[in-house]
C-alpha cells in the first residue's frame, strides 16, 4: 500500500506492507486523509534539522537517548538513532474511509461501514489503517468522507469549546483564525455566543465574517484588548480561547488582559507560556489547557484497549467529541466550504504539503485522496534473490521494536558470518520496511505466516510483546522452524504445557531448536563466576539485587500484553541462578510488599528464593523503590570459602580465590554471546544452548513466584 513518510525535511510516498486488523480494532480502507497545517508542517521542518538542533527542540527525547546510551553503549545508540532518522516517520492523524475487516473483540462496527478515524500513528496518510474502536466513529449520511476526514481537527476544536463552558449570550474571543480557530468560532456561534475573532491575516478575518462571526479584529491595526473592552461595555470577554501557534509569550498575556474579572482563558494552540502574575491575579482568572480531542487522549486503556468511560461520569470522551463534530457538519452548524480545497492524490503528497505553505491559497485544509480499489498487499520485496547461502542461518524477524533494533539486529550484523536477515515482520508496515531496508533483508511483511511459509528461513526470531510469544513460538515450531524467542517464553502454564506437549515423543532429529533469550547466563561476567566456582564442593548461596526502577502503572509491561515485571524481567535472574547452580529447582518461595499508593504493583517489589536439588539457595530482591543513579544489578555468590561479586555486568571481583578480576567499559549482559551460542548449536547440530527442561523449569519458577506474590 502507499503511505506518506516524513524524511530529511521533505515528504515521500512509499509502498509498504498493509496492516492486519487487531482484535479490538477495525481495518479501514482510506478514502481521504486530512493534513494538519500546524503539527505536520512542524514535523517536516524538524525532520530536516541536524541532530543537535533536534535535541534543543525535543529535550524529552534527549533524556531517553542518554538512558539508552547508558544501557546499550554510545555507538549502538547513535547507530539506532541515525537508522530511525534515515528511515523516515509515518505522519497523519485524521482520516475517513470504509471498514474492510473487524477485530474478533469488536462490537458496533461491520464491514462496509463508513467511518472517520483519529490518532497520531494510527489514522496515518496511508491506503489502509488499523484503528482502535474508540478512535473510529460512523459518518452520518449527510457528511461526505472528504469532510469527515477532518474529524480530528474538529474534535480538538470542540474540546477547547467544552473547556470554556460557554453559555448562551456570552462574548468569547478566539485568538488565531487558522483551521482550529475557524472551527472554534463556528461552534461558539452555534452555541449562542457572540464571537470576536483575532488574526493577522485579512483573508482569515474575511472568511470568519463570511461564516457569521460577530466581530473580527486585526491586532496590527488596533489594540484588540482595548477594542474587546469597548465591545463588552468595558468589562472584557467572558472567555478567550487561544488557537494560535507562536513562540511569543505576548499572545497569552493579551488573552488574559482581554478577559473580564473571573473570566476564563483556554489554551488550545501552541504558544509561549511566560505567564505574568499581574495578568491573572487581580482578575482571579481561570486558566485552562485543552488536551487534544478530549478525555481518553493519552490513556492506553481507552485508546488502545477499547475501554470506554461510562457516559454518566464522562459525558464527552474523545470518541463522543468526534461523533458530535460530525453531527455539527451534518446539521450545517459547522460549514467547511471555503476551508477545504480540492484534494490531492496521495502520489502528490509533496505538492499537497507545499500547498499548505502557499499564502496565496485560500483554503486552510488540504486533503489527500486514495485509490479505493488498490489491492491490499502485506509483503514488499526488496531483493530479488536470497542474500544468504546455505552456509548461513537465514533469519525471519517477527517484531521489529526497540529491543530488536537496538540489540539483536546490530549483533547479527557483527555475526554476519553466521546469520543473514531474510525478512522483517512487524505490525506496522512502514516500520517493517524501514528495518528491512536498513539491514538489507529480502522483504518486509506484516503477515507472520509469510515467515512460516518461507522455505528459505531457518530461524524465526520472535521479539514481539510478551503475550504473543508462546502462540507465535508454537506456530513456528509446528511449521518446522527453529525459534529464538525473547523472554519470557510464556505467560501461563497452559502456554508452557502446549509447547512441552509439542516436543513430547518427538525424535531428537525431528525436533526444531527452541531458545529463550535468557542472555545473562551467556554474559562474560556469569561465565567468569561459573569458571571460578566450577570445582566447588559445597552448595552455593547467592543474593541478587535488582534496582529495577519505577515504571508507570499504565505501561504495557504491566498489562496483559506484558504479564508484569516478575514474569517479564525477573525470569532472567531465575535462569541465571539455574545456570550458576547447575542443578534442578526444587522449591520456590516469594513474598511481596505493598507500599502505600496505587502507583505500585506487587510484582514491582518482592523477594523470591529458589532452592535447588544440590542444596543451593539463591535469593532475588527485586524493587522499583530505588533511585536510578544506583547500579541496577548486583550479586554476591558464596561457596567453598570463596565470594564472587558481580557489579552490574561491568565487573566481577573474587575473594578467597586467586583469579584475576573481570571488567569491561560498559555493561555486557550476554546478548551477543547468546547469539554466538545459538549459531554454533544450529550449525554443528550440537546440544541446545539451554535445554528445553531448563527453559520450562525457569518459566514455571516465574509463574510460581507470580502466584505467591499475588496472594501475599
Amino acid at each position: 500500500m502507499k503511505q506518506v513518510l516524513i524524511k530529511g525535511g521533505g515528504v515521500i510516498v512509499e509502498d509498504v506492507p498493509a496492516p492486519h486488523v487487531g482484535d479490538r480494532n477495525v481495518l479501514v480502507q482510506v478514502e481521504y486523509s486530512c493534513i494538519s497545517a500546524g503539527t505536520e508542517l512542524a514535523g517536516v521542518s524538524l525532520s530536516g534539522m541536524p541532530l543537535y538542533r533536534r535535541a534543543l527542540k525535543q529535550p524529552e527525547n534527549v533524556a531517553r537517548v542518554l538512558e539508552m546510551m547508558r544501557d546499550q553503549g554510545v555507538k549502538r545508540t547513535l547507530d539506532r538513532v541515525q537508522g530511525k532518522l534515515s528511515a523516515g516517520s509515518p505522519t497523519g492523524y485524521s482520516a475517513a474511509g470504509r471498514v474492510i475487516a473487524v477485530g474478533a473483540q469488536v462490537e458496533g462496527f461491520a464491514v462496509g461501514d463508513c467511518v472517520a478515524c483519529a490518532g497520531a500513528g494510527i489514522a496515518n496518510h496511508a491506503e489502509v489503517i488499523d484503528v482502535p474502536v474508540n478512535l473510529a466513529v460512523r459518518i452520518p449520511d449527510e457528511v461526505t468522507s472528504a469532510h469527515a476526514s477532518t474529524v480530528t481537527l474538529g474534535a480538538i476544536a470542540l474540546q477547547g469549546v467544552r473547556r470554556a463552558k460557554p453559555t448562551l449570550g456570552e462574548t468569547i474571543v478566539v485568538v488565531g483564525l487558522g483551521v482550529l480557530g475557524q472551527m472554534t468560532a463556528q461552534m461558539l456561534a452555534a452555541n449562542g455566543c457572540r464571537v470576536i475573532g483575532i488574526d493577522l491575516e485579512q483573508d482569515r478575518l474575511k472568511l470568519a465574517r463570511d461564516k457569521g462571526i460577530w466581530r473580527t479584529i486585526d491586532p496590527t491595526d488596533q489594540d484588540y484588548v482595548a477594542q474587546v473592552r469597548r465591545l463588552t461595555d468595558g468589562f472584557g470577554a467572558d472567555a478567550v480561547i487561544v488557537t494560535a501557534a507562536t513562540a511569543s509569550h505576548e499572545v497569552i498575556s493579551q488573552a488574559f488582559q482581554a478577559c473580564r474579572k473571573k473570566g476564563r482563558a483556554i489554551l488550545v494552540g501552541d504558544v509561549g507560556l511566560g505567564l505574568k502574575r499581574s495578568d491573572i491575579y487581580a482578575k482571579e482568572l481561570d486558566f485552562l489547557v485543552s488536551t487534544s480531542y478530549g478525555p481518553g487522549r493519552y490513556d492506553p486503556s481507552y485508546e488502545e484497549g477499547g475501554q470506554d468511560y461510562p457516559i454518566a461520569f464522562v459525558r464527552w470522551t474523545e470518541n463522543r467529541n468526534m461523533a458530535a463534530y460530525l453531527e455539527l457538519i451534518a446539521s450545517g452548524r459547522v460549514d467547511l466550504e471555503g476551508l477545504v480545497g480540492e484534494p490531492f492524490a496521495v502520489d502528490q503528497a509533496n505538492a499537497a504539503y507545499s500547498a499548505l505553505k502557499d499564502k496565496e491559497r485560500g483554503e486552510l485544509i488540504v486533503l489527500l485522496k486514495y485509490d479505493e480499489t488498490a489491492p491490499i498487499i502485506r509483503r514488499v520485496n526488496l531483493r530479488a534473490t536470497p542474500v544468504a547461502g546455505r552456509e548461513l542461518i537465514n533469519v525471519g524477524l517477527a517484531g521489529a521494536g526497540g529491543f530488536a533494533q537496538g540489540m539483536h539486529l546490530p549483533n547479527m550484523v557483527k555475526l554476519r558470518k553466521h546469520f543473514a536477515l531474510r525478512a522483517v515482520m512487524s505490525r506496522t508496515g512502514s516500520n517493517a520496511k524501514a528495518i528491512a531496508t536498513q539491514y538489507e533483508a529480502n522483504y518486509a511483511t506484516t503477515d507472520y505466516d509469510e515467515l512460516l511459509a518461507d522455505g528459505e528461513i531457518d530461524l524465526v526470531m520472535v521479539a514481539t510483546r510478551h503475550n504473543l510469544h508462546a502462540p507465535m513460538v508454537l506456530k513456528a515450531l509446528e511449521a518446522g522452524k527453529s525459534v529464538f524467542v525473547e523472554k519470557p517464553l510464556a505467560l501461563t502454564e497452559a502456554e508452557l504445557s502446549a509447547i512441552e506437549n509439542f516436543y513430547n515423543g518427538l525424535p531428537a532429529d525431528k525436533a526444531p531448536l527452541l531458545m529463550t533469550g535468557f542472555n545473562r547466563r551467556f554474559s562474560p561476567a556469569i561465565r567468569a563466576i561459573r569458571k571460578g566456582l566450577a570445582e566447588r564442593s559445597t552448595p552455593l548461596m547467592a543474593t541478587y539485587r535488582m534496582n529495577a526502577g519505577y515504571i508507570p502503572t499504565d505501561h504495557w509491561v504491566h498489562t496483559e500484553e506484558g504479564g508484569g515485571r516478575n514474569i517479564g524481567e525477573a525470569c532472567h535472574i531465575y535462569d541465571t541462578f539455574r545456570a550458576l547452580v547447575g542443578a534442578p529447582i526444587v522449591d520456590v518461595s516469594a513474598r511481596a510488599i505493598q507500599p502505600q499508593g496505587n502507583q505500585w504493583r506487587r510484582n514491582d517489589n518482592f523477594n523470591a528464593t529458589l532452592t535447588f536439588a544440590d542444596g543451593s539457595v539463591c535469593s532475588l530482591v527485586y524493587t522499583a523503590l530505588g533511585d536510578k543513579s544506583h547500579p541496577k544489578e548486583r550479586m554476591d555468590v558464596f561457596a567453598d570459602g570463596k565470594v564472587a561479586e558481580l557489579d552490574d555486568y561491568q565487573a566481577v571481583q573474587f575473594a578467597g580465590l586467586k583469579k584475576a578480576a573481570w571488567s569491561a567499559s560498559s555493561a555486557q549482559k550476554g546478548q551477543f554471546e547468546e547469539l554466538e551460542a545459538l549459531a554454533e548449536a544450529m550449525k554443528s547440530s550440537s546440544g541446545w544452548p539451554i535445554s528445553l527442561e531448563e527453559q520450562l523449569e525457569v518459566s514455571r519458577a516465574a509463574l510460581s513466584v507470580e502466584a505467591q506474590i499475588a496472594q501475599a
